[in-house]
């Protein structure tokens, strides 16, 4: 499940750092966080979907690995993104 243009547009506006900003940590992981929440409400209604549910560890990795890389370089960045995005951790 993708997101919209417009939706991707918001999220680079509300978590990027300059305008346009798309290469950032925080606006990436703001874009994995979203895709993944479509997910996990695909899979209220869909529950027996195994392909899907792979893809959906897929993107819940590669965000987690883009957490650990936030981490390392600013802790209080960190911080701030996984409060906004509501993140469990």
């Amino acid at each position: 499940m993708s997101i919209s243009n417009e939706k991707k547009q918001e999220l680079i506006k509300e978590y990027g750092l300059t305008p346009g900003d798309t290469g950032s940590p925080e606006v990436q992981i703001a874009i994995w966080t979203a895709r993944i929440n479509n997910l996990i409400e695909h899979f209220n209604v869909h529950q027996k979907d195994t392909h899907s549910r792979l893809g959906l560890m897929k993107m819940v990795g590669k965000r987690r690995h883009l957490l650990d890389y936030l981490k390392g370089k600013s802790e209080s960045r960190y911080q701030d993104i996984i409060s906004k995005l509501n993140i469990r951790r």
